[in-house]
């Protein structure tokens, strides 16, 4: 991946340009460092509804013109949104660059917000929560959120409640806008055929600051709660879910907590792979993995399995956990490492790949990190910092988030 050129336009939007050679698309994503965990507790899943609402119209465009403007020229728009971040990305022919990014600002800049589209829309993202509440293996790892951090925006489902969406106006989604999408607050990546010079002159003339601009609230510190919680409907299948703290992006041992948790949970060779399903057949399913925030994150392990094994299976889980800070082998560490680097290069042979990095590295680092810097990190993890970062999330009480496995609830701590 070539080394993208940067400029900030008059408006303080970050753009990067990735030249990628042999192509004739465009990817463009549009990264906005905000997400859930900026929300009040009373307007919960008003990041997510905004990320909707915004494809429901602006003044220039209806909802339909703007899926055939995309489409009529085979283009691909879409967005999505997280904890901490929301993205609005779409892929084009090289030549319909200009349409490409003209429809995104159109969209942030100059929503419609109408009162009857917002009514119905809602009624969209509800079908959205029960869908996700129907499904055990995605719905439990909101109730580990919740476990691992109690009364704070992180805890939250995204989607938001019944009784917050119902609170939502059109006008706290404006506020919104404001508050969380000025040029400044944005940055705009487009790789793929496309020239920088070109993509400033674009990006210059379409993200012009909209609304008045408010003030963002600072997000809530990371606290980490051991908590539990248990669902206890009906299931086929138990749902065990276990979360630890973890260090942030900008933790020097967040590389050394990445591998580890890779060795132990990141694949068929893993250790929890190997032990709880290949060698007990205690879990259909089982794995571990790191969700980063700026200030903290959390390391999770998910299995899927009888309810009569759910806790032999939690118990072996724990075992294996504790054996790898002590015994996590050289050639583990090289088989996560050599995953890690893998993932990464392999993501960036496609525009959007390339797209995706240097945004998220442009909001995360305020610069871009070449992946030759990237892996040289990753290729300094030492085993012993491996199981030192794997024994300090260790030396924490878990929480747990169960469906179907029959434990009583409590309270988080």
């Amino acid at each position: 991946m070539r080394v993208p050129l940067i400029g900030v336009t008059r408006h303080g939007l970050r753009v990067a340009t990735c030249e990628v050679a042999g192509v004739e698309t465009v990817a463009i994503n549009l990264l906005a460092d905000t997400g859930a965990r900026y929300e009040s507790e009373a307007l919960n899943g008003v990041a997510h509804l905004f990320e909707h609402m915004v494809f429901k119209g602006s003044m220039r465009r209806s909802a339909r013109e703007i899926a055939e403007a995309i489409e009529d020229v085979g283009g691909q728009l879409n967005a999505w949104t997280s904890r901490d971040m929301t993205a609005f990305h779409a892929r084009v022919l090289a030549r319909d660059l200009p349409l490409g990014l003209d429809l995104i600002a159109d969209m942030l800049g100059d929503p419609r917000f109408d009162e009857e589209e917002l009514v119905r829309e809602k009624h969209v993202v509800l079908q959205e929560l029960g869908e996700a509440r129907d499904t055990p293996d995605d719905i439990v790892f909101d109730h580990l959120q919740e476990a691992a951090f109690p009364g704070q925006a992180l805890g939250r489902s995204i989607l938001g409640s019944e009784d917050s969406l119902e609170r939502i106006t059109a006008a706290d989604l404006r506020s919104w806008r404001d508050s969380h999408y000025q040029p400044g607050q944005l940055t705009l990546v487009v790789a793929g055929k496309a020239e920088h010079d070109a993509v400033m002159r674009l990006a210059e003339a379409a993200f012009v600051p909209a609304g008045t601009p408010g003030v963002r609230a600072a997000a809530e510190a990371v606290r980490f709660s051991a908590g539990t919680a248990a669902d206890h409907r009906k299931a086929e299948q138990a749902q065990l879910t276990m979360g630890l703290p973890a260090p942030g992006y900008h933790d020097a041992t967040h590389d050394a907590a990445v591998l580890f948790t890779m060795a132990v949970g990141g694949g068929m060779s893993s250790r929890l792979f190997q032990d709880v399903r290949e060698a007990r057949g205690l879990a259909y399913s089982v794995s571990a993995a790191v969700s980063p925030y700026a200030d903290g994150g959390l390391m999770s392990v998910h299995a899927a399995c009888a309810k009569d094994q759910a806790a032999a299976a939690r118990a072996l889980i724990d075992e294996v956990l504790a054996g790898a800070v002590q015994t996590l082998s050289t050639a583990e560490l090289e088989r996560a490492r050599a995953q890690a680097v893998a993932g990464l290069l392999m993501a960036l042979e496609s525009p959007t790949g390339q797209a995706d990095y240097a945004a998220r590295q442009l909001v995360i680092h305020g610069r871009f990190l070449e992946p030759c810097e990237v892996i040289a990190r990753l290729e300094a993890v030492s085993v012993d910092e491996a199981r030192a970062a794997g024994a300090a999330m260790l030396a924490h009480a878990p929480a747990r988030a169960e469906i179907g496995a029959g434990a009583k609830r409590r309270k988080a701590a």
